[in-house]
Order: structure tokens, then sequence, then C-alpha cells
């Protein structure tokens, strides 16, 4: 007994480590095609269906999807109304698995093939040319995920076998709604245990088709792992904000919705399907087809019957959860232990936060400005320790940031991804030097004040049009971090660097001139110099940026 519970468990990791290795090297062939569906594919309700069905149909697990979709909310790549069709996508997407478990694994023996399969990946692995090494990886996993499976079918053992395994099964079955809902229960708990929606369809499969099931009761669990699929996606908007929990919020509706007319509606439902489907669904050999079709039918209906609903979703789940105040409500899930592993997408995810950063630094720039401009000393203090906060953001989430794209780059991602880590990676430090020196120009506008070291209105009206080229330079490296940097961009970049390099050189031989020439207060001119100083390193910073992006595209 214990070592067919081992051969069961190894089964099934070879069938997950398949799904892993075929899914990353999916996600490694489409690559940016990818992120752009992400990026494009949302405007509406049905295009965002469609790129939930997509992406599953990649990453093999509609939990790892909802769980990315949330992340990207948080991230506010995507609206909570954009999500809302994604999610019925991804539920419709998990369908997939089960026809092609169903299909090759039930109605056609792929042990012949699976062998020969890895057979012919291996030397497509170790190809130098990365399209082919990914194309070897995915056929690699294809083979080991089915020669799981063939594992899995061959150590479950009949039922008939184990008297006593029988008569508990026999005991839950035929009950009427009590059955109903202990099968939804297991189907369910068994999904949150596992954490993949395929595995534990392919579980369900190997249990019907070894007789331990029947078909009712097969459809009960499939309803419950709808539910469990929903647990993984809301444990981690735990720690986002408060559109992330919404959009967990609203999977877990739409799949509760379904459960609720499914149990009512069961025996008619399972019937209609039995119905509809070729064969007799007792047969063992028929059961996977029933069920995979029963999985398809749902979750067709259901999102038939709340696609014309998705405002209205959004809107409940809006008042459902309330928008939290202070930092905390930008929470970054970048720490959750819950983020799926899928790389290729979550690079986009990196680029939003890389991007709130240089937002960060733009606000600590015009801060000084303010601060620096202003002739009223009131609240001062309170001002600093605002802009204080901010460079503290900013440090926090160049952290965060630099800790997720080194866990990203440790997965499995194509070179062109790898060569956008590594940019970013520089784009991230760069950025957290320039809000250094935005907060030391913020320091130097609060010691002006403080220390009444004032200048000349001339002097002050240079300083506002110097950092207008700094800014100006801000914007044009924030715009790129993720359209991309061209050739004309990048003469535009050292036109604009040059500019700020011989503008500072200039008022600095104008700042030492007064000061030789009319006894300026030497203090004053020597803050005034160290204010030009540190807006030339940002235009010094701004084009590293622009470098790194260039080399990264």
């Amino acid at each position: 007994m214990l070592g067919t519970i081992f051969t069961i468990l190894g089964s099934l990791g070879l069938f997950l480590f398949g799904m892993k290795v075929m899914s990353e090297a999916l996600q490694k062939l489409s690559g940016e095609k990818l992120r752009g569906m992400m990026r494009s594919m949302t405007s509406n309700r049905f295009l965002g269906l469609g790129t939930g069905l997509g992406i599953t149909c990649l990453v093999q697990s509609s939990s790892a999807t909802t769980v990315m979709i949330v992340s990207f909310v948080n991230a506010s790549l995507l609206t909570v109304t954009e999500s809302i069709g994604m999610i019925m996508g991804a539920n419709l997407g998990t369908t997939t698995t089960f026809w092609m478990v169903s299909f090759l694994g039930f109605k056609f023996s792929m042990s012949k093939l699976a062998l020969p399969l890895i057979g012919l990946a291996l030397p497509l692995i170790f190809s130098n040319r990365p399209k082919l090494r990914d194309t070897g990886e995915f056929i690699m996993g294809f083979g080991i995920l089915f020669l799981g499976l063939m594992f899995l079918k061959d150590s479950v053992p009949d039922i008939r076998q184990s008297p006593e395994i029988l008569e508990f099964v026999q005991n839950y079955t035929g009950r009427g709604i009590i059955s109903v809902l202990f099968f939804f229960a297991f189907g369910t708990i068994l999904t949150v245990i596992v954490q993949s929606s395929s595995v534990a369809g392919a579980i369900t499969l190997t249990m019907a088709y070894k007789g331990w099931i029947d078909y009712p009761s097969a459809c009960a669990i499939i309803i419950g792992e709808n539910v469990g699929t929903t647990i993984t996606a809301n444990i981690a908007a735990m720690g986002g904000n408060a559109n992330a929990k919404r959009a967990a919020l609203a999977h877990f509706i739409f799949n509760i919705f379904g459960v609720v007319w499914a149990v009512i509606l069961f025996n008619p439902f399972v019937n209609f399907v039995d119905m509809i489907m070729p064969g007799n669904a007792g047969d063992s050999h028929n059961i996977p087809h029933h069920m995979a079709a029963f999985h398809s039918i749902f979750n067709l209906i259901n999102i038939g019957l709340l696609i014309g609903f998705v405002p209205q979703i959004a809107k409940l789940v809006e008042k459902l959860v309330g928008q939290r105040k202070g930092p905390a409500a930008d929470h970054v899930l970048h720490g959750s232990p819950f983020l799926p592993q899928t790389g290729e997408l979550n690079i986009a995810e990196a680029e939003r936060d890389v991007e709130r950063m240089g937002k960060l630094t733009r606000d600590l720039m015009t801060g000084f400005l303010e601060l620096f401009h202003t002739t009223t000393k009131e609240d001062l203090g309170i001002r600093v320790k605002d802009f204080k906060k901010l460079e503290k953001e900013s440090d926090r989430l160049a952290i965060e940031t630099t800790s997720y794209l080194l866990k990203v780059s440790a997965s499995s991602v194509s070179r062109e991804s790898m060569l956008k880590i590594t940019a970013m990676l520089r784009v991230v430090a760069e950025l957290e030097d320039i809000c250094d020196c935005a907060y030391r120009l913020v320091m130097l506008a609060e010691r002006k004040h403080r220390k009444k070291r004032e200048l000349p209105p001339e002097t002050a009206n240079q300083v506002q049009n110097f950092s207008d080229i700094v800014l100006q330079f801000m914007d044009f490296y924030s715009a790129r971090i993720s359209r991309g940097v061209a050739t004309p961009d990048m003469e535009t970049a050292y036109q604009l660097e040059n500019s700020i390099d011989r503008f500072r050189k200039s008022l600095r031989k104008e700042s030492m001139r007064r000061m030789t020439a009319s006894g300026e207060s030497v203090k004053a001119e020597m803050l005034y110099i160290d204010v030009l100083n540190n807006m030339e390193s940002i235009g010094n910073h701004s084009l590293n940026i622009l470098q790194a992006l260039r080399h990264r595209d």
C-alpha cells in the first residue's frame, strides 16, 4: 500500500514537472507576443476572454493565470473590469488541458510515444539556436507529462481489488444532494492542496477511469475544482491593494455563481451532457470525454450567463472591497509566495514598477522646485518629511523590484527576456541614483530657506530654466521604459545631455564670476553650485537609462 502511494506521488510529480517544462518552453517561444497580448488584447470583455483563454493554454494552469491577473491589477497594468473578462477566459482555458489529457492520455495510449518524444527532444535541447532549444524543451515536457500520466494510470489500483475503498465510495454515492456536496467539497480541497487545477483534473480523470468514482460524482468534483482554483488568487491578493482584492473576489463570485446553478440543476445538467456525448458514461473508456465535455459546457454556460454583466460585477466588488488609504494601498505583490512562475509575463509587471519609480523621482524633482521658489516658510519641515517618505518609498520599490527581477531571471526565460531583465536592473539602479540626487536637491532647497541663503532673482530664474531641461529629459526616458528606444531617440538623448552639460558649465562660470567680482555670499553661491551639480548628475543618469533601454531592444 505504501509503495502504491509513493508511486502515485511520483507519477504526479512527473506529470507536474512535464507540464512545467512544457509551459515554460511555450512562454519562451511566444515571449514578446505573449506580453503584447496582455497589454493590447484586453480593451473589451470579449478580447479579454480570448486573452485569458490563450494564456491559460500556454501556462497550463488557471490558478497561475488568475494569480498573475491579480498581480497585474495590483500593478495597475489591468483594470478590475478588464481582469474579469480575462478571468472568465482562464476558466475556459483550463478545459483545454482536460481535453488534451482525456483524449491523448486515455483515448490513445501515449506510452509508446512518450519515450520516443523525449529522445527526439534531447538533441534539440543542446542546440545553439534558442528557438530549436525551446522547441526541444516543449517536446520534452510534452513527453514527460504523458509519461507521468501513464505511470499514474498504471499505479492506481482497480477499485474492485480494494473492497474497503469500494465500500467507502459506495457509502457516499447515490445519496442525492449529500453526495453532490461531498464530492464538491472533495474537489475544492483537492485543488487547494495540489495548487493546480490541471493536476486536480488529471487525478479526477484517473479516479473515474479506474472506477473509483462514477460519472455524476466526477462531475461534482469538477465543480468543486472550479471553486478551489479561486482560493490561491484570493490568498495572493491579501497582500495587494484594493483592486487586486476586487479582481480575486470577482473570480470567486463568478465561480460561486456557476456552482449555485450547477448544483440546483445538477441531475438534468449531467444527463444533458451524457445525452449529447457519444457512448455510455458508465464505460471507463468514455467517461474521460464526458467529463471534459461537462467541464467545458459548465464554463461556457457560466460565461454566457455573466459576460453581459461584467460592469455590474466590477461595481459589486468595488462596493464589497473599499479603497484603503496611504502607502499600503499601493503595495507590491512581489513577495507573495503564491505568484506563478510565468517569467515571460512577470516582466511586464516589473516594467510597471520601474515606471512607478520614474514617477516618484519626477515627483521629488518637482517638489524641489516648489520648495526652492516658495516665499513662505510655513510647514517647511512637514513638506520635507513628505518628500522623505517619497524617497523611502522609492528605495523600497527599488529593493523589491530588483529582488523580483532576479527571481524572474532565475526562472526559465528566453534570451530576449534576459536582456530586458538585465537592462531593467540597470535602469532601477540609475533611477535610485536619480532619486538620491532629487532628494539632495530638496534638502538644498530646505537649507536655502533655513539658513537664509537668498540668491538674486535672475539666478532663481536660471535654476528654473535648467530644471525645465532636466524634467524634459526625465519625461523623455519615462515614456520609453515600456515602449523601447529607437536610434533617433538616442540622438535626442545625447542632445539633451549635451545641453545640460553646457548649461551647467555656463551657470557655474557665472557663479564663480559673481563671487570674485561683486563679493556675493560665498555660502549662497556654493549652495547654488551644489544644485547645478546634482541636476547635471540627473542628466547623466538619465542618459545611462536610455543607453540601457537601447541595448535591451
